[in-house]
Formats: C-alpha cells, sequence, structure tokens
C-alpha cells in the first residue's frame, strides 16, 4: 500500500505538470457546466486549473454556507469553486496526498479569496489519506456534502474510505462523486501496473463490486446521474486491459437512516418548489427523477426521504409517511433491463 501511494505522489507531484502529460483518456472531464459554474471557472488561475485532472463535475446544489470536503482535490480546483459556491459562511475543505499538488492550491490561496470578494480565505488544504480522516482532524458527522472527482479509484482500502465517509458526514449529508469504474474485475497484475493506477483504471471499481461495497458500508441506495465511456487512446494501455470497458460515472447518495435496499410504494408524493436560485424550473436528482416546480411526482419511500429529510427539503413538500405499505415500487430508469451491464445499480432506484 506504502510503496503505490508513493508512486501515486510521485507520478501527480512529480511527472505531471499539467494536462497535457496525461498518457489516456481517463482523467479528463469533458461534462457540461452550467453557467454559474462556468463564470466561477475563469476566474481560477491558470496553473490550478492545468493541474485539475477529474474525470467528471460532481459540483454539489444548493451549499451556500455549509461545509463540503474534496476527497483527492490536487491542486484545488474544484475546492477553489466550491469556495465561491459555499460562500464567505461557508467553509471548503480540501484532502490530498500529495504535497507538491496541494503547495500549488495554498499559493493561490490569498488571491482566490480576494477574487471571490471573501474578507478571509474560506478554504483549507489537509495533506492525509483518505481511509483515516480522523488523523488529519475531521471529525463526526461535521461535513454537510463529500466530494471527489476521479481520486477515490487510488485508494486500496475502498471499504474504508466509504466508512470514513459515512462518519464524517452530518445526518442527511451528501456524497456525490465521479469516478472510473470498469465493466470487469481487472487481473490482480494487470490492476497493478503503474501506469493503470497513475491514470486511474487499475483501481478503477467494477460496477457490481462498487454496488456490493455500497451496501457493505452502509449505503443502501446510491443514484446515477451521469455516465461516458472513456476512449483509453494509448496502445500499452488498452493492450493491457483488452475487453474491459471503462466509464467515468457520477454518483449520489444521502446518508439517512431507513433507506431501504429497494424501492418501496407507500404513496408518497413529492412536489418541488422551485426555490433553488439555479433550477427554477426543473431540479435533478438522478438519472430517472427530474422533478418540474410545482408538479407533483409520485415516489418510492427512499426517494422521499433523498428529498425532504436532507438539505433538499427545503425545497420540496413531501406528502405521505411510511404508514401504508404498498408493495415494490417500479422506479427505474426506461431500458433498465440491460442497464447492470453499463452502470452500477443499488438494488433501489
Amino acid at each position: 500500500m506504502e510503496e503505490m501511494a508513493a508512486a501515486v505522489r510521485d507520478y501527480y507531484g512529480t511527472r505531471l505538470t499539467g494536462k497535457g502529460d496525461l498518457k489516456t483518456g481517463a482523467c479528463c472531464s469533458t461534462d457540461r457546466m452550467s453557467p454559474r459554474l462556468r463564470s466561477i471557472l475563469e476566474t481560477i488561475h491558470p496553473e490550478v486549473v492545468n493541474r485539475f485532472y477529474g474525470c467528471g463535475s460532481p459540483m454539489p446544489d444548493d451549499v451556500d454556507g455549509l461545509t463540503v470536503l474534496d476527497l483527492g482535490c490536487g491542486s484545488g480546483r474544484d475546492v477553489f469553486m466550491l469556495s465561491a459556491l459555499v460562500g464567505e459562511s461557508g467553509r471548503s475543505i480540501g484532502v490530498d496526498m500529495t504535497p507538491g499538488q496541494l503547495a500549488v492550491g495554498r499559493a493561490h490561496q490569498a488571491e482566490q479569496a480576494r477574487i471571490f470578494g471573501h474578507r478571509a480565505s474560506n478554504v483549507g488544504f489537509l495533506e492525509g489519506r483518505f481511509e483515516d480522516l480522523s488523523a488529519i482532524g475531521i471529525a463526526d458527522g461535521s461535513v454537510d456534502v463529500v466530494i471527489s472527482n476521479c481520486a477515490l479509484n487510488l485508494s486500496i482500502d475502498k471499504a474504508r474510505v466509504f466508512a470514513e465517509i459515512r462518519r464524517v458526514l452530518k445526518p442527511g449529508g451528501e456524497l456525490l462523486f465521479s469516478d472510473v469504474f470498469a465493466s470487469r474485475r481487472l487481473p490482480a497484475e494487470v490492476a497493478a501496473d503503474p501506469l493503470l493506477v497513475a491514470e486511474c483504471l487499475g483501481g478503477a471499481l467494477y460496477v457490481e463490486d462498487f454496488r456490493r461495497l455500497m451496501a457493505a458500508t452502509g449505503w443502501l441506495d446510491f443514484r446515477l446521474l451521469a455516465k461516458r465511456a472513456i476512449a483509453i487512446g494509448h496502445p500499452y494501455a488498452e493492450l493491457l486491459v483488452g475487453p474491459t470497458t471503462f466509464w467515468s460515472m457520477t454518483v449520489r447518495a444521502f446518508k439517512l437512516d431507513g433507506l431501504e435496499d429497494c424501492c418501496e410504494d407507500y404513496g408518497q408524493v413529492a412536489t418541488y418548489l422551485g426555490t433553488m436560485p439555479d433550477a427554477p424550473a426543473a431540479f435533478v436528482l438522478d438519472d430517472h427523477h427530474r422533478f418540474i416546480a410545482g408538479k407533483p411526482m409520485l415516489v418510492c419511500g427512499n426517494t422521499a426521504a433523498m428529498v425532504g429529510e436532507s438539505r433538499f427539503g427545503r425545497h420540496f413538500r413531501v406528502d405521505g409517511d411510511r404508514t401504508s405499505h404498498f408493495g415494490r415500487f417500479d422506479c427505474a430508469p426506461s431500458g433498465a433491463g440491460a442497464r447492470t451491464e453499463v452502470a452500477p445499480t443499488s438494488g433501489c432506484c
């Protein structure tokens, strides 16, 4: 584990000086951003942006005044974007194990605070490992949202990471992350190849193992927001992985009591009030729940909890409770019959 961690630190801290040094297409985000996010991105220093190696855009909604934690923050592109989203009264914390990357972020910390109009920086950069966040002072139930962008795959002990995330999240808190997933388990000797590990392919989770891991660590229901196929674009890497298909996926999950491992029907109805500043017309919870403002939607018990018992609760009216049960709820997206071949499913929505 220590040898692999040292190799990752060397790769991201020394060998990579910018996006142009990447060897494959795994650590490249092509996700479209909202106009607000694009305007924030334009204010971030080019050195920070050039050293960004994410595969998605896991930017949370409605986080003004909250504490958000970014695991694998690198030089801090997403940390600075979160700094603007949470505002001066919120806090944006980045964790990374690569001192060289953190040094870049810290060098621009004061200037970014000035650009955002903050009297003092609301950003903190911490050097540490995802597997033991308590070692760097992150207390139980102290974080509102945890994000990560193409970094959790680098952990050797992913079960411990997802358990740690649950520990630090407040009740009702959210995990929102983008990462690389695989269509099969890679042979051990292939998964350990230094290039594949460093480029986020070796540690990519097989989608069904991810489903099992989430259930084992207490995340009984998680939702898929986005997915796209990854073009590797490197002959040696393509030869190693053979017929494996890789995807970048963005996943959302909530720390909520009472979630079930499949969708159950309690006759509940959720209505989005249209009160989120960045989503006045509709709110997208996942790939098959788009709530149109003012339009009631019949939802399963888990979905009712996600929109009613999280920070989104002030933006929704949820009618009904779990007093009466009506059986299994058909909550799958269209074409779900083939979905297990291309995306992880939790057994729920």
